[in-house]
Parts: structure tokens; sequence; C-alpha cells
């Protein structure tokens, strides 16, 4: 069973994070969802409170979505639901997209929509930040009181405009990151490109966004999703823009997950 934290009422909407991450990623988003629709933000296998899958299990995309269809039928939801994730939490969206457990997706700067893997600089900014969490963890906390130091050390992985990003927001960040216990081996194991996503019949929507420096747009492709997919780029996002347009996400979310979608 995976930890979550559920706020507002209304039909059911599932909350993926990124790598490395927890359900904390969505704190500043949640409010803007919360007053409409019953909103649970999962921790993912390896993340947050949630320990790692069990041995022999690999964090691949398939059996951490094994994962989350258990924890739904733990809260009381019966599949297909409205799910939203963003970068590794986007890609397991798709997932479940593909395997009939989500009603409609909303996928931000998901993971997989490469050609073959990820833009070689991917690894070494995630390896790097990881290090320095985990062995550094106190001046790497320290280091985000200062919206300068934000800016500079968050723009690549989270966002251009990380200065705004509450100083306690960064340091969770910080802190969820060096306890990330299955960071490296679900990297490892969530590296292949999306595939079989083609047959997907529900309503997808896909956002990228124009300051994305860890999936630039020459490394995505659309070759993986069906015709109908909804394809947005969004003006000044990064690859986390949680925190950057929080307002903005929750739009987005809401559009793509509306009750009056056809099923």
């Amino acid at each position: 069973m995976w930890f979550y934290r559920e706020t507002g009422s209304g039909n059911p909407l599932i909350l993926l994070h990124g790598l490395g991450m927890s359900h904390t990623a969505w704190r500043a988003v949640t409010p803007w969802l919360s007053p409409t629709r019953r909103v649970i933000a999962f921790d993912i296998a390896g993340c947050g409170s949630t320990p790692p899958l069990s041995r022999p299990l690999r964090p691949t995309a398939e059996n951490l979505v094994d994962g989350l269809e258990h924890s739904l039928r733990q809260v009381g939801l019966d599949a297909p639901v409205d799910i939203a994730g963003n970068s590794l939490g986007g890609l397991l969206a798709l997932e479940a997209a593909r395997r009939g457990i989500a009603r409609s997706v909303v996928a931000i700067s998901p993971a997989g929509l490469w050609k073959a893997h990820p833009p070689g600089h991917v690894k070494y900014v995630f390896a790097s930040l990881k290090f320095m969490s985990t062995n550094f963890t106190n001046l790497s906390k320290a280091a985000m009181r200062f919206g300068v130091l934000r800016e500079l050390l968050l723009a690549v992985p989270i966002s251009v405009g990380s200065r705004r990003m509450p100083p306690g927001d960064a340091m969770g960040a910080i802190e969820d990151l060096a306890a990330s216990t299955s960071f490296y081996e679900t990297f490892v194991n969530t590296r292949a490109a999306f595939s079989g996503g083609t047959g997907i019949t529900v309503p997808v929507t896909v956002a990228f966004g124009d300051r994305d420096l860890i999936l630039p747009r020459w490394s995505r492709t659309r070759d993986a999703l069906p015709a109908h997919t909804r394809w947005v780029e969004k003006h000044g996002w990064g690859h986390v823009p949680l925190w950057i347009d929080p307002a903005g996400v929750a739009q987005l979310i809401l559009e793509g997950t509306s009750p009056c979608l056809p099923r």
C-alpha cells in the first residue's frame, strides 16, 4: 500500500510525482484542485513514505503501476480513475491508461516519450542532485533559503523561476531526494521508451514547458501515443512547473480530467 494524502471532495483525482520527490510536490497545486475534486496524492514506491518494491521486483513502469493499482483498491477506488502525473508520474499515468486503469490522463513532462532513451545529460543532472542531497544534505538545504541559489541550482531539474518556490518546499524537496531509497534503480528501470500507447482510447493530455531543460523539444517524440492525444506547450514552464505556475497546472489538470469527458 502506497502512502498518500487526501484532500477535497468530489470525483477522485490521482496525482503522481516525479522521480525522487513525494506527494508534497503537489502542495502548491492541490488547493486549486480540492474545491471540486477528491484529490489523492501518492508517494510512489521507493519515494517519500512508501517503501521500495519488494525483491526481486524491479521498479519498472509496469511493476510500479501494479503497486498503484493495488493501492487504489486499498483506498476503495475501482478503476478507471482520472490520473495526473509529472515526469516519472506522467509515465506511470500513461502506463495506467494503456492498461485500462485510467479514465483520463494529464501527463506533464512525462518520462518515456523519447526515441530510445532519455537525453544524455539527464543522468548527470540527476546523479549530481542525488549526490549533493545525500552527502551534503544540510548544505543543500541551507542553499535553498536564498532565492538566487534556488534559481541557480533548480532551474534545470525543476524550472526556470524556482526562486519563487517557497524555501520550505525547496528544503523539503532536498530531504525527499536524499531519502529516496530506489532513486538510481528506478531511473535505470524506467529509461526505456514508452511503447504500446497507440492503443490508448481514453482522453490524454500531454504538456511540456518551453523551458524544459531536462526534456527539451528535440528529445521528444509523439509516435508512442494515439492520434487523439492533446499536445500542449506551456510558456515559461520547466520540467517541474508545480511551484512555478500552480494555478495553470491545476487548470490544465481540471480541463483534461473533467467528469464530463467521454469514457
